[in-house]
C-alpha cells in the first residue's frame, strides 16, 4: 500500500503467501495493531520512538526471550533490561537482523522492540498489523515478521484466520490450537452434510440449512442480536451514548460472525454437491479425483464467488443499519432518491424537496452517505454533493490523514464511531471535518429536527 486506496498488487499477493507461511510454520504468533507511533518512526526523521511498543503482558508472556539487566559498567541510574534475538523480515532488503527488546525501568513498564527495518512500516495505513511468528530453526528460535496493511485483503484474511475482532489491539495465538478449534466447530455440521448426502437429500438440506439469508434479513438478525445483548428496544441514536460504536459492533462484529457461519455452511454444501453429486451414490476414490479435475472451473468459480460475496455484502448491510438508526431516532429521510444525472445518494435528510426548496432553513438539510470502507470510494460522493452539505459516515479505522484533508478541501464531513475519534491507531483526531455519529446527532441533526418537522409535513 503506497497511499490511501493505491494498491501494489504484486506486493498484495506476496503478503498473502508470506502470511500463510508464517501462520503455518510458527509454534506461536504475536499480532499487534500498530499505533501511529509504531509506524511514524519509519516515515519521519523527527520521531523518537524507533520501533514498536510492546505491552508488559506480551513482553513477559513467554513469546519473547527473557529480559536480562544490561551491564552498564557501574553507571548510575535505574536498570535497563533487554533481550536480543534474531528476526527475519521478508518484506525488507536486509531481511535478517538482530533486534532488541528493551525496557528502560526509569520509564515505567514502557518497552520497545527496536533495530527493525523501515521498509515494512513506512507506507502502512492507520490500524495496520505487525505479525510475528516464532519458528524453530537449527536448534534455536527465529522470529519471522511481516506487516499487513489494514487496507489490504490480507488484513481480512488475518482477521478471519485468527478470529480477530474490530476492537482488537494485541494478542498471542497458538496456531495449532486455532486449527483444532476450527475443526471441532465444523465436525458436527460435516456429519449432518454426510447423512443428508447419503439419504439423497443434499439439495433439500442445502435449501433448509445452508442457504445464505438475503442481505436485509442478515442485517435484521444482527440488529436483533445487538438489541438483545444490550437490552434495548430500538436503535435510537439520541438515547445512545455511542451510536457510532453501536453501528460498528453490529456491522463489523455481530453481522460478520453470522455471515461467516452462513457462508461456511453454504459453500461447504456447494462443494460437496459439485464433487459428489446429489444422488448419494457410493463414489470410489478414482471417481472423486476425476470429478475434482473435471469440475475445477466450477470449484474456482465457487471460491471466487465467496470472495466477491464477502466484499459486496458489507456496504449494503451498513446502509440497512443506518436506515434502522434513522428510523429509531424518528429522523425524517429519503433513501436513494435521484437528484440529477442519475446520482442516487444513500440518504437525504429530511428530503430532496426540503433541501432544494429554497426556504431560509433549506441549508439545514444534508446528504448522508454510508461507506463501510472507503479507500478511493469517498471521491464518488463529490459528484453527489453539489452545493448541499454532505456527511460521509463509515466504520473504517484506516483513513489516512491526507485523505481526511482532501475531504475537507471539498467540504465533506467525515462521521465515525466514537471510540475511533481519539484512538492511538487512527488519524482522525485534530481534523475539524471529523465528528462522531453522536456529535452528528446532537450538534447537526437534533437542532434541525423542528425545522424538518414543520417543512417536511411529518410529525417527529
Amino acid at each position: 500500500m503506497t497511499g490511501q486506496g493505491v494498491f501494489d498488487f504484486e506486493r498484495e499477493a506476496r503478503t498473502a503467501d508470506l502470511l500463510e507461511s508464517v501462520i503455518n510454520r510458527s509454534d506461536r504468533i504475536l499480532v499487534k495493531k500498530l499505533s501511529n507511533n509504531d509506524r511514524d518512526w519509519a516515515r519521519y526523521a523527527n520521531k523518537h520512538q524507533a520501533g514498536v511498543y510492546i505491552p508488559a503482558d506480551e513482553r513477559d508472556g513467554g513469546f519473547f526471550p527473557s529480559l536480562v539487566e544490561k551491564d552498564r559498567g557501574g553507571a548510575g541510574g535505574k536498570p535497563i533490561r533487554e533481550a536480543w534475538f534474531t528476526t527475519f523480515w521478508p518484506q525488507a532488503r536486509d531481511a535478517e537482523r538482530q533486534s532488541r527488546l528493551v525496557h528502560y525501568t526509569s520509564k515505567g513498564p514502557e518497552t520497545h522492540m527496536t533495530r527493525l527495518p523501515k521498509e515494512p512500516f513506512a507506507d502502512l495505513l492507520p490500524a495496520s498489523f505487525l505479525v510475528m511468528g516464532r519458528v524453530v530453526r537449527g536448534g534455536g528460535q527465529i522470529y519471522e515478521c511481516l506487516t499487513v496493511d489494514s487496507g489490504s485483503d490480507e488484513a481480512g484474511l488475518l482477521a478471519e484466520v485468527l478470529d480477530i475482532g474490530p476492537d482488537f489491539h494485541v494478542a498471542e495465538f497458538d496456531p495449532a490450537e486455532r486449527r483444532a478449534r476450527e475443526r471441532e466447530r465444523v465436525l458436527d455440521f460435516a456429519e449432518q452434510v454426510i447423512m443428508a448426502w447419503k439419504r439423497g437429500e443434499i439439495a433439500e438440506f442445502a435449501r433448509d440449512h445452508a442457504a445464505m439469508p438475503a442481505t436485509f434479513e442478515l442485517a435484521r438478525r444482527a440488529r436483533a442480536a445487538f438489541l438483545e445483548k444490550h437490552e434495548l428496544d430500538t436503535l435510537d441514536p439520541f438515547r445512545m451514548e455511542a451510536p457510532g460504536d453501536a453501528l460498528r459492533e453490529i456491522s463489523r462484529e455481530i453481522e460478520w460472525e453470522l455471515f461467516k457461519e452462513f457462508q461456511r455452511r453454504e459453500r461447504s454444501v456447494d462443494l460437496v454437491r459439485i464433487v459428489m453429486g446429489d444422488e448419494g451414490k457410493l463414489v470410489e476414490t478414482a471417481g472423486v479425483i476425476r470429478r475434482l479435475v473435471e469440475e475445477l472451473p466450477r470449484v474456482d468459480a465457487l471460491m471466487l464467488s465467496a470472495a466477491q460475496q464477502r466484499k459486496s455484502r458489507a456496504g449494503y448491510s451498513y446502509e440497512h443499519h443506518i436506515e434502522a438508526m434513522l428510523q429509531g431516532g424518528r429522523i425524517p429521510f429519503e433513501k436513494q432518491v435521484v437528484i440529477e444525472a442519475r446520482k442516487r445518494p444513500d440518504f437525504i435528510l429530511p428530503s430532496l424537496a426540503f433541501v432544494n426548496g429554497g426556504s431560509q432553513h433549506a441549508g439545514t438539510g444534508l446528504i448522508l452517505s454510508a461507506k463501510t470502507t472507503l479507500r478511493e470510494r469517498w471521491k464518488q460522493v463529490e459528484r453527489e454533493k453539489g452545493t448541499r452539505r454532505l456527511y460521509l459516515t463509515t466504520v473504517d479505522e484506516n483513513i489516512a490523514g491526507n485523505a481526511i484533508e482532501d475531504m475537507a478541501s471539498i467540504g465533506v464531513h467525515l462521521v465515525i464511531p466514537e471510540s475511533l475519534k481519539k484512538a492511538k491507531e487512527t488519524e482522525y483526531d485534530g481534523h475539524a471535518n471529523v465528528q462522531t455519529f453522536q456529535e452528528l446527532c446532537s450538534d447537526v441533526v437534533g437542532p434541525s429536527m423542528d425545522w424538518w418537522s414543520d417543512h417536511y409535513g411529518r410529525r417527529i
